[in-house]
């Protein structure tokens, strides 16, 4: 084996072996992609909506306490969100800027799924809170200023258009800054439903209107804060891409030509939108490594958009080719991983 072997170490989380024969096999795909939250993102126009959102959500819980109005003060809580999400977009812009260093070998991109758990608890703890209030006015309604509530939802409706605008003029290629915008029109609904529940308290006096609309809230917000548990712990527990099927990328990469086996496969995120594979593959003794290596990188590429790719790829040795169960280490070899991490893919029926 001589040129194609290669030490294998196992990194929990990481890459594993050298990365291949070349020591492309961790960048082999890179040119010229954008990870996550890209660099470019325009700062200008965030900031804008940020300061929006900020103005108008201290002038909105002002009116909420004096209008007595619960629906206001959700959703003024929903707009802080808003505003942690695009401080969040501001914030991954400068981390994704900074160079990996160090003990940090990925950088300090994981601070996104971070600050979205965080964001995620709190939105549930607050969502809570209001649903508990909001069951308490309906039995006990206290006094409602409608007028008061309908104007100030109106406003929030045109500020929220606006932000909406000035975030879509931002790149939205970023998941962070498409995360912000998706945020604020979820927060558009709440208050177009603010506003019919201000309309029906000024024109009948059920006051009960306002307990409602905020009940309606909160369900958007256990919506978002939930889905971002979900997502930003599936990426700290490093699951692979919730589109992506380990097994079938197995058998797909066993499928290729002169590859025998693919095992100790592992795909993983390392933030919002950055997939990253490795896998140790084994091919024929007169298959081209090389060339192996390059076609399984551009399947990944271009069928699953992984492009941080580490494939560790040797020519199996003739008692590899030996008959055995699926996953069993034949007698005999040296052992290239004699505990392999997850199932053995090869050619024909195999366990998954």
């Amino acid at each position: 084996m001589s040129a194609h072997d290669h030490a294998h170490d196992h990194a929990p989380g990481g890459t594993e072996g050298a990365g291949g024969h070349d020591g492309h096999g961790a960048h082999g795909g890179h040119g010229g992609h954008s990870h996550g939250v890209v660099e470019n993102a325009d700062r200008r126009w965030l900031g804008i909506a940020l300061g929006l959102i900020g103005a108008f959500m201290a002038v909105e819980v002002v009116i909420g306490v004096v209008a007595r109005s619960l629906a206001l003060i959700s959703d003024a809580a929903h707009m802080l969100t808003d505003a942690v999400s695009i401080v969040l977009a501001l914030i991954a812009m400068r981390l994704a800027a900074r160079p990996a260093r160090g003990g940090f070998t990925y950088g300090l991109k994981r601070a996104e799924i971070l600050s979205a758990q965080a964001n995620g608890l709190t939105l549930l703890l607050l969502a809570l809170w209001l649903a508990y209030e909001a069951v308490r006015r309906l039995i006990d309604p206290p006094e409602v200023h409608g007028g008061l509530v309908l104007v100030t939802a109106l406003a929030g409706i045109v500020v929220n258009v606006v932000c909406a605008w000035c975030i879509s003029k931002a790149n939205r290629s970023s998941l962070a800054v498409e995360g912000a915008y998706q945020h604020i029109l979820n927060d558009l609904f709440a208050f177009i439903g603010t506003a019919v529940a201000g309309l029906i308290v000024l024109t009948t006096g059920f006051v009960q209107a306002d307990a409602i609309a905020t009940l309606i809230v909160v369900v958007l917000m256990v919506k978002a804060g939930y889905g971002l548990i979900r997502e930003s712990g599936r990426i700290l527990l490093e699951a692979a891409p919730a589109h992506v099927d380990p097994d079938a990328v197995g058998d797909r990469l066993v499928a290729h030509g002169p590859v025998t086996e693919v095992h100790d496969l592992h795909i993983w995120t390392i933030t919002s939108g950055q997939a990253a594979l490795s896998a140790h593959v084994l091919v024929e003794p007169a298959g081209d490594c090389h060339a192996v290596r390059r076609d399984l990188e551009k399947m990944l590429r271009a069928d699953y958009g992984i492009t941080h790719t580490t494939l560790q790829v040797d020519h199996v040795q003739d008692a590899l080719l030996s008959v055995g169960r699926a996953g069993e280490q034949p007698q005999g070899t040296d052992g290239h991983c004699a505990d392999a991490h997850g199932p053995v893919h090869r050619e024909g029926p195999h366990q998954h």
